[in-house]
């Protein structure tokens, strides 16, 4: 087997341009070997300038390149599982960007296809890498903010480029799918729990038939709330607060901070309302692209060496978890009424 863990791609989506190639070529060890599209052109000219040795036309080429250990899938959202599921069966370890799937049954293919197959298969949700996450979750466990009651989520930014695929409904664009869904998971693994029912208010877009702003209600055990705006023709915004019964917390980047910049967790009491006395607690800058390629190379060569604990954090159970709050918020927004999730 060699050392190096090498990557082939799956289209010429920009976020590999901008965000996962520079996260591969920042972790040692790792290497993108092969690029696909449906263009020859459009391949060779990705492959050119990222410095990338093989440039396929068509995706299938990719798939049976018997060298590359592992697919980078940022297909557009309706192509997510067909193609994921080839390269499961290609024998290839699988990331998938989010969200994976446009339904949670759909996403179950996923499940079968990763035990009849060996594979590993997981959703390329980067904020979980970050380390801003891990310390916020690990200062919500030592009592800094006491029992955690509410979050509340913005993210938005404005994109109204009928032919950007974000702007088009048959290829599950939309703006819950493509950044709603951070709120969804974050707010899942801060509360340990999943939510029981749902409430969303959408906005359509009349020529794009996309939801361009979604404000929403997620309920979970207890009586705990995570609420939430996305939005994809507003003003570029993100920012995440954590509500406690003694003090609460903000994320003002939550989710895609710049590699070469620093996040910042700030706890409040509420003594002043000035904000002068907050404790802001400064998180050095970090490529969360390159730790999660990081962190999904050592499960595959687990998984590689028959080591089953390569996935017993139950990767795909979770997705599928985050999926179907996604299910109960289109549901809601149809129906105008609460709908259960699951």
């Amino acid at each position: 087997m060699s050392a190096d863990f090498k990557w082939g791609i799956l289209s010429t989506a920009r976020i590999a341009r901008s965000s996962f190639i520079p996260g591969v070529e920042a972790t040692p060890g790792q290497r993108v070997v092969a690029v696909a599209s449906r263009s020859a052109g459009r391949a060779a000219e990705m492959a050119e300038a990222h410095g990338i040795p093989n440039a396929c036309e068509g995706y299938e080429a990719l798939l049976a390149d018997p060298n590359i250990d592992a697919i980078y899938n940022p297909l557009p959202n309706d192509l997510h599982v067909p193609w994921t599921v080839l390269a499961a069966k290609a024998g290839k370890h699988v990331l998938c960007e989010k969200p994976i799937a446009m339904t949670a049954a759909e996403a179950e293919e996923l499940r079968a296809a990763q035990r009849e197959s060996g594979r590993l298969i997981v959703e390329a949700f980067m904020v979980h890498h970050h380390p801003q996450w891990k310390m916020a979750r690990q200062l919500i466990g030592d009592g800094r903010i006491g029992a955690v009651g509410a979050i509340q989520t913005a993210f938005t930014y404005r994109q109204k480029d009928p032919g950007d695929i974000r702007n088009r409904p048959e290829t599950g664009g939309g703006g819950l799918y493509d950044i709603g869904c951070y709120a969804i998971t974050t707010a899942r693994a801060v509360f340990g729990a999943e939510p029981t029912r749902v409430f969303a208010a959408m906005d359509t877009d009349p020529e794009m038939c996309v939801d361009r702003l979604t404000s929403a209600i997620v309920e979970f055990p207890g009586g705990r709330h995570l609420t939430f705006t996305c939005a994809t023709q507003l003003a570029k915004r993100q920012f995440c607060q954590i509500l406690g019964e003694t003090a609460h917390m903000t994320l003002p980047l939550p989710f895609n901070p710049p590699r070469d910049h620093a996040a910042s967790i700030i706890i409040d009491d509420g003594s002043d309302l000035t904000g002068a006395r907050s404790d802001i607690i400064t998180v050095p800058a970090v490529d969360q692209f390159a730790l999660e390629v990081q962190s999904f190379a050592h499960r595959a060569r687990l998984c590689d060496a028959g080591d089953g604990a390569a996935d017993a954090d139950g990767s795909l159970n979770d997705d599928i978890a985050n999926m179907r709050v996604i299910d109960a918020l289109f549901r809601s927004g149809a129906s105008g009424q609460w709908e259960p999730v699951g």
